[in-house]
């Protein structure tokens, strides 16, 4: 039986790059010059955090982030900005997330719209990811246009991987 998974992941060196690119960025441009602004890298959560002294400053070094990022091939549909936090005296800072397999809820939501298309194929959360089957091909490929539609609705980022026939 044909089967395919859908997974979200994103390439962690792909993100390195684009940090290293938007930190040497941020260290030449002239408007940035003495405002203590850089991008840090927290190793255990694979996170970047957006340090600088002013939330203006903080949008701007977000928008050289993710310009680096959309380069290198990075959806950012799939990349997450936390809360603007005070960090004391007139530091502020952000921290961004990469968002890591499918969370259960917005998987219960692609099971529910492949099963309200009445595309005849079965969808089963596994984990992080999920795997959907069907009886043939033409199925699956109805099943795949369907979710790369609505993307934007489930607000989830979605590669399709491990394409069985």
């Amino acid at each position: 039986m044909p089967s395919f998974d859908i997974v979200s992941k994103i390439d962690k060196a792909e993100v390195d790059n684009a940090w290293t690119q938007a930190k040497k960025e941020l260290e030449q441009r002239y408007d940035f010059k003495g405002t203590g602004t850089a991008i840090d890298k927290d190793e255990k959560t694979g996170s970047l955090v957006i340090k600088t002294n002013s939330e203006m400053k903080l949008d701007s070094a977000w928008e050289v982030l993710g310009q680096k990022l959309a380069k290198r091939g990075i959806p950012l549909r799939g990349v997450t900005r936390g809360d603007i936090e005070k960090a004391g005296g007139t530091v502020v800072k952000q921290t961004v997330t990469f968002q890591q397999g499918i969370p259960v809820e917005k998987g219960k939501e692609i099971v529910k719209l492949l099963k309200d298309s009445k595309i005849k194929v079965q969808a089963a959360i596994q984990g992080e990811e999920l795997r959907v089957s069907g009886k043939n091909r033409d199925d699956l490929q109805a099943a795949m246009q369907l979710i790369r539609g609505q993307a934007e609705a489930l607000s989830v980022d979605v590669q399709f991987t491990n394409f069985r026939d």
